[in-house]
């Protein structure tokens, strides 16, 4: 494995460590808001990544590898729902920023 790959691995992990332990009070319609992917996103990633090397996996795999847990468990203790304003806030943003 190449320097670079290492080191974009590690970001990777240091990223996952971020969000879902240091930070894990901040809710994906947050990300999708701020930022235009979320945790979940990630984990679509990730498959989709999986998937083109050779690796079949499933959602549910994928979004434990991102959310460090399964994510029914992840939901439970973190997730809240969704306030009006952040509804509002998200159908602003992806005006702005249509998904692809």
């Amino acid at each position: 494995m190449n320097e670079t790959i290492e080191l974009e691995a590690a970001a990777f992990r240091r990223l996952l460590q971020h969000l879902n332990v240091e930070r894990n009070d901040v809710q994906n319609i947050d990300l999708m808001i701020l930022a235009g992917f979320c945790r979940n996103c990630l984990a679509d990633w990730y498959r989709e990544a999986a998937i083109e090397r050779g690796t079949d996996m499933g959602k549910d795999a994928a979004r434990e590898r991102i959310y460090g847990e399964p994510y029914a468990s992840w939901k439970a203790k973190y997730a809240r729902e969704a306030t009006q304003e952040q509804l509002f806030a998200l159908a602003l943003a992806e005006t702005k920023h249509p998904r692809e």
